[in-house]
């Protein structure tokens, strides 16, 4: 790619907006009010903006290897802590994928050197729901069903955070489980049932 076209795009989009609102760039830089947090995968496919139809300033972005949401994971624990104390975001969003290269590395037995302690998560994923994956035949649909099951996982993390908890308590945030179709455009909506798994875990991960 010829980098020397990345800003005449630049150029082209600072255009397009000016033309669209001349007050653009200086409501920008005035601050952010995203009331979204969106913990997507860093696959070049997945751009979250676009994919939601949201512009700059609606969404606060994380992106990783396979969306997760790893306790010692400081980066993502960071931004959770950011968007939810201090941006005060009222939903947030774990969004898979489907033919997530990350997924499928982790049910390979091959040494991927650096990755191995990051995809023995989604390997510990696969561990807690090894009956229903084992079960069905079709490596594409079981592929399928553990990206589903993996951002399930992930929402549970986040439940098991004080700042989510807290939030949920002060303002009812809600956590969200989605995954993004590559062959159709499509945004499927997991319904998970935030409420539920807080319930469930609160024995074990309740934070005052």
């Amino acid at each position: 790619m010829d980098l020397n076209r990345v800003f005449a795009n630049n150029e082209n989009w600072i255009k397009e907006k000016l033309a669209l609102n001349p007050d653009f760039f200086n409501n920008l830089g005035q601050g952010q009010n995203p009331e979204l947090l969106f913990i997507g995968c860093s696959d070049s496919r997945v751009s979250a903006e676009e994919l939601m139809g949201l512009g700059p300033g609606e969404v606060f972005v994380h992106r990783n290897i396979a969306n997760m949401v790893i306790s010692i994971d400081l980066n993502v624990m960071s931004v959770v802590n950011y968007a939810v104390e201090h941006l005060k975001v009222n939903h947030v969003i774990v969004c898979g994928h489907y033919e997530c290269g990350g997924v499928k590395a982790a049910m390979q037995s091959a040494d991927l050197g650096i990755l191995n302690p990051w995809l023995r998560n989604i390997r510990d994923v696969y561990r807690i729901h090894k009956n229903e994956l084992n079960s069905i035949d079709d490596e594409g649909e079981k592929y399928d069903r553990l990206v589903e099951l993996n951002v399930k996982e992930q929402c549970v993390n986040l439940i098991k955070t004080a700042a989510v908890q807290k939030a949920f308590r002060d303002r009812e945030l809600k956590v969200h489980g989605w995954v993004f179709d590559v062959h159709t455009g499509k945004l499927i909506d997991l319904k998970i049932d935030f409420v539920k798994y807080l319930k469930d875990i609160m024995e074990i991960y309740h934070l005052d």
